[in-house]
């Protein structure tokens, strides 16, 4: 990840939780723990395991001369267990690492990276869902133009669009939260999954080792499985895509010919470098980028699903690449948008604006509704689609070559004819949805 995309596409927090150093140190918590669930075995002495542990502190490692050695050994497990020894002395040296292979601590470390990146972005799921939660609420009666296809469709609410974006993002909250639950693993299984260094030890040490981690025991190793990272991969691609959906609206609804939304202004924000009237929606540009960056690396985790045998040569190597940057982008994805949307600037009067942009077109289908309890639905559409073409091409509005065709007069009257025009009695099951994403939400907080 460049500088580019840290400043922008990123949280500092989710950069700080998959930083090389942040791994080392999970790596060393992987090692201290192993350790510790050794000599609770009676595999290795108590004293050696105090001394590793003692030796497992990240101050002690100098990462980048660590960094520059894995590139010659192929993993920065074995400079690491290398370096671990030496501190720990020629008595207890032997025992670091014992019956653990390189994978298991990369990994075991990457898991526990996940598993903060995970609640890190669960917490700013939340977040953007009480923001979601609170336009909902405050815009249930904000009548606006719902489009189709980019084109005005019917009367809606933008707190049903908001309660939308609600329920989309109470969504990934949950499946992110069921992915911590069930999809974040112990990997410890030695050379090639047998534990055979530990003899008939191994399945008791690897359950103790999960408790010291506080990670899942698997039921087997699964150093050539990864369907636990793809699925996370594929669960964060879904999360970043979700984010996008709802950036994007706002993108398009604070186009100049729309101009029903605008960004918080804030110095030096949304500006441009030749053009003194633009006031971009940077945060929800940055947004999309960040969704489409996640995007972009889910297939790469998808494709490592294909590995050789017992151990793979270049597929896990690629995870550990591919899983921090996902995490990172979908991170920013998420909290470009909610910096979007916690200072959003709602243009009610704009809204209202827009619903007469047609003369009032897109009420068509309340007229036909309204006509076709009297002549069937058949009649009532084709003559409201030729009153309604009539009216746009002699631009007048709806309503008055409404009131001027007999077809239409014969069956209703003035008053019926204005409550079938009226865009705020054509709301349908509006207020329920609200409510049902409201109360969704509900439940979500009080899991």
């Amino acid at each position: 990840m460049n500088g580019i995309a840290e400043a922008s596409f990123t949280t500092p927090d989710m950069t700080a939780v998959f930083a090389p150093e942040a791994h080392v140190r999970q790596m060393l918590r992987f090692e201290a723990a192993l350790a510790r669930a050794e000599a609770q075995a009676g595999i290795i002495p108590s004293e050696a395991a105090e001394r590793i542990v003692e030796c497992c502190r990240l101050e002690r490692f100098d990462v980048k001369a660590l960094l520059s050695e894995a590139a010659n050994a192929g993993t920065l497990a074995i400079p690491l267990v290398g370096n671990l020894m030496e501190q720990v002395g020629e008595q207890y040296g032997r025992y670091v690492h014992w019956g653990a292979t390189s994978q298991d601590a990369t990994d075991t470390a990457l898991v526990l990276q996940m598993r903060d990146g995970l609640d890190l972005l669960i917490a700013d799921l939340l977040r953007l869902c009480a923001t979601c939660a609170t336009l909902a609420e405050r815009h249930r009666h904000t009548v606006m133009a719902g489009r189709t296809l980019l084109q005005q469709a019917v009367p809606i609410t933008f707190g049903l669009k908001a309660a939308r974006w609600l329920g989309l993002t109470e969504r990934q909250a949950r499946e992110l939260r069921a992915r911590r639950r069930g999809y974040l693993a112990l990997q410890f299984g030695g050379a090639a999954g047998t534990l055979a260094v530990l003899g008939t030890a191994g399945v008791h040490v690897a359950r103790q080792l999960g408790q010291e981690l506080q990670l899942t025991t698997p039921e087997i190793p699964w150093h050539a499985e990864r369907d636990r990272m793809a699925t996370v991969a594929a669960s964060l691609g879904i999360t970043a895509g979700a984010m996008a959906k709802i950036a994007g609206d706002v993108v398009l609804l604070a186009q100049t010919e729309v101009g029903e939304v605008l960004e918080g202004a804030a110095p030096g924000k949304g500006g441009s470098s030749a053009m003194p009237n633009k006031r971009n929606p940077t945060d929800a540009v940055a947004s999309v980028t960040a969704s489409r960056l996640a995007v972009g690396i889910v297939p790469v985790v998808l494709s490592a699903m294909v590995q050789e045998h017992e151990r793979a040569a270049g597929s896990w190597q690629a995870e550990v690449v591919a899983m921090p940057d996902l995490f990172r982008y979908t991170a920013g994805a998420v909290s470009r948008l909610r910096d979007a949307l916690s200072a959003l600037e709602i243009n009610e009067e704009r809204m209202r604006d827009n619903l007469n942009l047609s003369g009032g077109a897109l009420m068509a289908e309340s007229l036909m509704v309204a006509l076709a309890p009297h002549m069937g639905r058949p009649a009532a559409q084709r003559i409201v689609k030729e009153v309604t073409e009539s009216a746009i091409a002699q631009q007048r509005t709806l309503h008055t070559e409404a009131l001027a065709d007999p077809r239409i007069g014969a069956v209703l009257g003035e008053a019926k004819l204005n409550k079938a025009l009226e865009a705020a009695r054509y709301l349908g099951s509006t207020d329920i949805f609200i409510d049902r994403a409201l109360a969704q939400y509900a439940v979500l907080l009080a899991e």
